[in-house]
């Protein structure tokens, strides 16, 4: 493939299939102004944040952050292809953001869940954001996947696998907290909600074989899920029961729910 060829595939390549109905809902709920900075915060791909910035226009300036020097790097390459000057990203995570106090007049975030400490990113949120700012955030919700984790459960229990089916419960909880969580630690940081919006989305697959082999699903939820278990032939029971039910339906499903929350700082 030539430079040319690749680079305008790098042009168009703004729209991770997972971010898009986080993102979409996101620049729905923000609320552009001029003369202010703009943070998002675990930046990936670069969407939203370079759609942000091209939004918001010259007069506004904005950072990304993100601890992967992988995205970094793609970031980088991408700033220079569209030409958007009001754009920089950083690699560094969002537990110690390396700004000023009162820096920002909008938070932006896909993904609070998958910080190592939300209460300490909340925290620096509400540091360097200026009085009135406002901070949206979206997050998938804990039944996510409930079609997958209930054949999952199910597994676990005929095989008398107490302890994993435990250490399955402790790995949803931990990547995806109930609303009423997130309200109290969003309002113990001191801020104010102002909205909360629940949707959701689905992805369907022929079977289970084809969600298991799934490229996203295999390097963002594979590893994990196989860490629950030590046993193989769990996954191949799994599998087993994906592809009777999507025989049964003509496909498999898979919901995704979601919550954006609009809030700000007093």
């Amino acid at each position: 493939m030539s430079n040319t060829k690749l680079n305008n595939f790098l042009l168009c390549d703004e729209l991770p299939l997972w971010s898009a109905p986080f993102g979409l809902v996101l620049l729905e709920i923000i609320r552009l102004r001029k003369h202010i900075n703009i943070l998002d915060i675990g930046s990936g791909a670069g969407f939203p944040m370079l759609e942000i910035a091209e939004r918001a226009g010259k007069t506004c300036s904005v950072y990304g952050i993100d601890p992967s020097p992988d995205s970094i790097l793609l970031i980088t390459e991408k700033i220079k292809l569209k030409k958007i000057k009001n754009a920089s990203i950083l690699g560094c995570c969002a537990e110690d953001l390396p700004f000023p106090e009162n820096n920002f007049g909008l938070v932006a975030n896909n993904g609070l869940n998958n910080v190592r400490d939300e209460k300490r990113v909340l925290s620096e949120c509400y540091r360097v954001m200026d009085k009135g700012a406002q901070m949206v955030l979206t997050m998938n919700l804990p039944d996510t996947f409930f079609e997958f984790y209930d054949v999952f459960e199910a597994v676990l229990k005929r095989k008398g696998q107490e302890e994993e089916l435990t250490r399955m419960k402790e790995h949803i909880f931990a990547k995806r907290k109930p609303v009423e969580y997130w309200k109290k630690v969003i309002l113990a940081a001191g801020f104010r909600i102002r909205s909360i919006n629940i949707a959701e989305f689905k992805l369907s697959f022929l079977n289970g074989t084809a969600f298991l082999n799934h490229s996203f699903i295999r390097t963002a939820f594979l590893g994990p899920w196989e860490a629950i278990t030590s046993d193989p032939e769990i996954f191949d029971a799994i599998q087993a029961t994906l592809n009777y039910q999507a025989g049964k339906r003509g496909q498999l499903t898979m919901t995704v729910p979601y919550v954006c929350m609009d809030c700000f700082k007093d």
